[in-house]
């Protein structure tokens, strides 16, 4: 059985369309620090985080949403599951997002550069409504009856006083980069591959989405604006339609820019080939 195709069909990356790596790392680098920095400037704001808590938990009873406890639920009927939940939330994000990234730059560089803008306007949007809206997340909300399963089981990003936590800003749970960056990973990659087996990138945000709910870090509102987030980010940097037509038709031998020659019916004579490399020789000429 042959194997399921993994490249697209240009399988040698253009690197014609890699920008400079020094440049790049530095860009990166540069807007994960602008981000983190201006995480923590948006510490505070604790009685307005609770405040904003209060209304979104009760936005989503008014919704009829699930309540956030099923999922925890599950959970805690295993703590080994618990704290695979937990490892998953603090130790998975932050990798896969980089390691996606240096896989688009390395073997895709013609889907690198829209992924990383995207990634880029959507953690700035983000960041902008944590400074707008501080939310408390569910762990820390008494209606919720929530546990804190990474201070009870651990392992924990979070400092035990959220209100003193020099380290990230607790009161940002709106809108779930952890969220809205696994779902870019995955729509980055089903875009980049060709692999039967692409869709279940989908697995990664799905996953995810269970963890941030599951360990009362997020609700699903947080989920939900973080996805609406991205898909104007998407939509804003959509590449040109003649881009977009180009990339999903596949290169045969012979099509302009490829200088590999179609191959000759077997009933074709000298004549028709004419001059070039599919000319055969006629009987007696020198070979």
């Amino acid at each position: 059985m042959e194997p399921a195709r993994t490249e697209p069909a240009d399988q040698e990356p253009d690197i014609r369309a890699r920008p400079p790596l020094v440049r790049e790392f530095l860009l990166v680098a540069g807007l994960f620090l602008a981000y983190k920095f201006g995480r923590r400037a948006a510490n505070g704001h604790v009685e307005e985080a609770f405040r904003n808590a209060g209304n979104v938990w009760d936005l989503e009873r008014a919704l009829h949403l699930p309540g956030e406890g099923a999922v925890q639920g599950l959970l805690l009927h295993s703590e080994t599951l618990v704290h695979a939940a937990n490892t998953y939330y603090a130790a998975v994000h932050f990798p896969a997002t980089a390691l996606f990234l240096i896989w688009l730059y390395w073997r895709r560089p013609g889907h690198y550069v829209r992924s990383r803008r995207v990634l880029a306007a959507l953690t700035a949007a983000a960041l902008a409504l944590h400074l707008l809206f501080p939310l408390a997340p569910p762990r820390m909300l008494p209606a919720a009856g929530l546990v804190d399963t990474g201070q009870i089981y651990g392992p924990t990003v979070y400092g035990q006083t959220p209100a003193t936590d020099t380290m990230a800003n607790q009161f940002a749970a709106m809108p779930s980069l952890h969220v809205g960056w696994a779902v870019m990973v995955a729509v980055g990659l089903i875009a980049a591959t060709r692999s039967r087996w692409r869709w279940l990138w989908l697995l990664h945000p799905a996953i995810t989405l269970l963890v941030v709910v599951g360990t009362a870090n997020h609700y699903w509102l947080d989920a939900v604006v973080a996805v609406a987030l991205l898909a104007v980010a998407l939509a804003a940097f959509r590449p040109p339609r003649g881009a977009r037509t180009a990339s999903v038709q596949p290169s045969r031998p012979g099509a302009w820019g490829n200088t590999a020659p179609l191959p000759l019916p077997a009933y074709a004579t000298a004549a028709d080939a004419g001059p070039g490399p599919h000319a055969r020789p006629r009987a007696g000429a020198v070979r």
